[in-house]
């Protein structure tokens, strides 16, 4: 297995499957490299608060004009949360920590500052090693925190990422009908 993507079998990391109106994504959540981060994540999942959720965000070399480092992602979660279903922000797992890296499928959490990743998440579209630590997508050079990778569905990411879009922001949203616990 990719040292990158840890060195546990798949079956002892919890899985999380995405329902969208395009298809699955079963993802796996790496508890014992990124634990706030993935603990994070799980109780979204485990408290039904991803309700209403969408993906709609998509990052193409094409659409970041003004950005001198360019990426390749989707987004989702809550957006603007009109219902209250944010928890507060999260402490920042950085990827030196973690040994998590931004490859391809690899999920992690969207933020501003450090220590201000609530509910938004992304997936890389290829490697991307501009979201490490170090890297310089963030002017503060701390990165993102990953914390998983997509274990099936990355053809439903490739989709959503080509979805019609003004700007980023996809045109429509894509409906996240589901976000479960995946039984294996």
């Amino acid at each position: 297995m990719d040292s990158s993507r840890g060195s546990r079998s798949e079956g002892s990391n919890p899985r999380v499957l995405i329902e969208t109106e395009l298809g699955e994504i079963e993802l796996e959540i790496y508890r014992d490299r990124a634990p706030v981060t993935a603990a994070n994540f799980l109780r979204y999942v485990k408290e039904n608060r991803f309700r209403g959720a969408t993906f709609y965000r998509t990052v193409t070399p094409d659409n970041q004009p003004h950005n001198d480092v360019k990426i390749e992602v989707i987004q989702g979660g809550l957006g603007e949360d009109p219902e209250g279903l944010a928890l507060p922000p999260i402490e920042h797992e950085t990827t030196d920590r973690t040994c998590v890296l931004h490859k391809d499928g690899t999920i992690s959490m969207a933020r501003s500052a450090p220590g201000t990743a609530a509910s938004e998440v992304f997936i890389c579209i290829g490697d991307q090693p501009e979201l490490d630590f170090g890297g310089k997508r963030n002017p503060d050079g701390q990165g993102f925190a990953a914390f998983g990778r997509v274990a099936n569905g990355m053809e439903v990411v490739r989709e959503i990422h080509a979805q019609p879009a003004d700007g980023q922001y996809l045109n429509p949203p894509v409906k996240i009908t589901g976000v479960s616990m995946s039984v294996e």
